[in-house]
């Protein structure tokens, strides 16, 4: 499928949407959100797609937030209506059953810093400045940043961003747990693709069951999530993956897995 404001490429299993924007610093509109489910519609009914990275075009900006000329026309009742899209996208990003990458490449403010925390982890350029400056406009984050932040990292430190609206390089996001790596910026694709790598030479059952036994058990109890662990391990171990796994490492081989989701 065509798209106008990102780009969708695929290359050995892994997807890399890039946020085609870029004369805006890669500004959020309600197009790019329609387009950006869409993609992720396409992602998920591929089963060739192991890993799913996302960048913005240009050197300036992964996303500098949503389009103000757009959001400033709005009334209450469009604002919610815009808010409950990009909650809708951003919980299937967080739900897709393949691992997301962002390869932040400069600015990630707003609804790109929001993208950014519902991705499964974060590399960032030297050169990138995350933030949530909402408040600075006059109203809050509106896609997740209010209950994504504080939960990866301190919630007085969330506090402080989301109520100041500053602007941290990456190098102190790193500092807090809000980015994993750090590179140049001519080092982070390559840094992202590789790790991306990595995680696509694994077992897909495995990669899904992981992700979701992560992700469900931060909202449970640790008896809860540990039963939840459990039944991902024992359904793990029902795959065609598994079996491969164990026999190529009894036999001292390098295991091929298929990536199937059939058990």
């Amino acid at each position: 499928m065509q798209y106008e404001n990102i780009i969708l490429q695929v290359e050995d299993g892994i997807a890399t949407i890039t946020f085609n924007r870029p004369k805006t610093l890669n500004a959020l509109n309600g197009d790019l959100l329609k387009e950006l489910s869409q993609a992720l519609d396409e992602i998920v009914a591929d089963e060739n797609i192991r890993v799913l990275i996302f960048t913005g075009a240009g050197e300036k900006a992964f996303m500098a937030g949503a389009d103000i000329t757009e959001l400033a026309a709005f009334n209450a009742l469009e604002a919610k209506h815009f808010s409950e899209a990009g909650h809708a996208l951003l919980n299937k990003l967080q739900m897709l059953p393949i691992p997301v990458i962002a390869a932040v490449n400069g600015f990630a403010l707003g609804g790109g810093c929001e993208i950014a925390l519902a991705c499964d982890f974060i590399y960032a350029s030297e050169n990138a400045m995350l933030g949530l400056p909402e408040i600075n406009l006059g109203f809050i984050p509106g896609f997740g940043g209010t209950q994504r932040l504080p939960r990866l990292i301190n919630k007085n430190l969330a506090k402080e961003m989301i109520f100041t609206g500053k602007m941290i390089p990456a190098i102190e996001a790193h500092t807090m747990g809000m980015v994993n790596k750090v590179c140049s910026p001519e080092q982070l694709m390559d840094e992202v693709i590789r790790t991306a790598q990595t995680m696509a030479s694994k077992g897909r059952v495995a990669l899904r069951a992981a992700k979701q036994a992560v992700n469900n058990g931060m909202s449970v109890d640790l008896a809860t999530g540990c039963n939840l662990e459990t039944d991902a391990f024992a359904l793990c171990m029902a795959s065609p993956d598994a079996k491969e796994g164990t026999s190529a490492f009894l036999e001292k081989r390098k295991p091929d897995f298929k990536g199937s989701l059939q058990t």
